[in-house]
């Protein structure tokens, strides 16, 4: 069942996905409308489960269920990527491949890289240990107030000299 975000238990799990660009406002109407339908009706083994969602900066995505009651299913998550999936089509941006690195520079631009190139910013300067990437270890809503961290604290730390 839906809940809006703000409602939703600070426990719950979870899933931060990041889109290759910015959503435009019909995209995040688009989103809005079968995002809210998909989690009024996302169950896993038929028992409905407290879920939401949310856009931040116009482009990650976060998926949010409450498993205090029931967890999330294999079934009930890999329907979650498909309906996710079939948003990338209809708007053709890319949503939900994790092989992505998401900074913002200090004017605020989000930038998506591919992780396999990230080395290749550090070393151009693009990124340093000041910038700001998405911190993969958010894995409850209370995570989210550490969203962006700095990435000279991320993994990317060991391509920086010391």
């Amino acid at each position: 069942m839906y809940v809006e975000f703000k409602d939703i238990s600070e426990d719950s799990r979870v899933w931060v996905y990041q889109a290759a660009r910015q959503f435009t406002e019909q995209e995040m109407e688009l989103i809005s409308r079968k995002l809210s339908a998909f989690c009024d009706g996302w169950n896993t083994h038929g028992n409905r489960m407290p879920t939401s969602f949310q856009i931040l900066d116009n482009q990650i995505l976060v998926l949010a269920v409450d498993e205090s009651g029931l967890g999330a299913s294999g079934c009930s998550i890999d329907s979650s990527v498909r309906t996710l999936r079939e948003l990338e089509s209809e708007i053709e941006n890319n949503i939900t491949d994790q092989g992505k690195v998401t900074f913002k520079s200090n004017t605020g631009e989000i930038t998506v890289a591919s992780a396999l190139g990230i080395k290749s910013k550090v070393t151009s300067g693009e990124i340093d240990t000041q910038t700001l990437v998405i911190n993969p270890q958010v894995k409850n809503k209370k995570d989210l107030e550490s969203i962006w961290i700095l990435a000279g604290n991320s993994w990317l730390n060991r391509y920086f000299p010391n």
